[in-house]
């Protein structure tokens, strides 16, 4: 585009707290396809709309995930989750990417395996929509629902990895979060529960009904929430292990159903 005055929309971007304005400013021109829509896109992130909503996509393990207004959009630290997976998953492996939002773990999976067999599903109609979009070059089939009702019933007792990045952010510290999340992504999408984990429970309490033999579910958890997250796997009759990588700030649980 032409007349494009970058020191501008930078200062406009400075000015509204984008801390990374140089970048910012380049991916909206990249994103832009008008001068008009460059302006009306500079105004949105100004006002405070995530930079990945007004764009249109976020980046996830190299891959551009489109992700809708309002959809949760993928956190870097989750692509330990997606390595995990990665390192005990199979060719061939059915993969259920529940809680799915954008669809992005499982469309990550997709693109690092070959041949999975991939559903997804989320509770959120908007969430929905954007998944199958994410997930139609994997042949992902996405369902709406709240959790494994949403399933196929041909699923119980077949799924080799069960990826569930279900919200663990405690109810009350919903407000501490950055208002990026707080006020464009949906709450039902962030909150779970007292002590963050109420639908983290209800996600391994049924899993095993789910899972094939020696089939694995894995969640995130802060480092803080690890421990009470082992309890409830073991519970539920999964023999957990936690994985931790400090760079990302990531922790994961991996509950995996006995074999026999």
């Amino acid at each position: 585009m032409k007349d494009i005055n970058f020191d501008h929309i930078v200062t406009r971007l400075r000015a509204a707290g984008c801390v990374f304005a140089e970048d910012e400013a380049r991916m909206l021109i990249s994103a832009a396809g008008t001068p008009d829509e460059l302006d009306a896109m500079v105004g949105r992130r100004a006002q405070g709309f995530p930079l990945e909503h007004v764009i249109g996509w976020a980046e996830f393990c190299g891959l551009r995930i489109t992700v809708d207004p309002g959809v949760f959009i993928p956190r870097h630290r989750t692509e330990f989750l997606v390595r995990q997976a990665a390192e005990i998953a199979k060719s061939g492996a059915v993969v259920v990417d529940l809680c799915c939002g954008s669809g992005a773990l499982g469309a990550a999976l997709a693109a690092t395996l070959e041949r999975i067999e991939l559903y997804a599903a989320d509770i959120d109609p908007v969430a929905v929509r954007c998944a199958r979009r994410n997930l139609a070059a994997a042949g992902g089939r996405v369902y709406e629902g709240d959790l494994f009702e949403a399933l196929p019933a041909t699923l119980l007792n077949s799924i080799d990895i069960l990826l569930a990045n279900v919200p663990y952010v405690p109810t009350e510290s919903i407000e501490l979060l950055s208002a990026e999340a707080r006020v464009h992504e949906a709450r039902i999408a962030l909150d779970g529960g007292t002590d963050g984990l109420d639908v983290q429970r209800r996600v391994a309490l049924a899993a095993p009904l789910w899972l094939a033999p020696g089939g694995h579910l894995l969640v995130e958890v802060s480092e803080r929430q690890a421990p009470q997250a082992v309890e409830i796997f073991a519970r539920s009759g999964l023999i957990p292990s936690v994985a931790r990588f400090d760079e990302l700030d990531a922790t994961v649980i991996v509950g995996t159903k006995p074999a026999f």
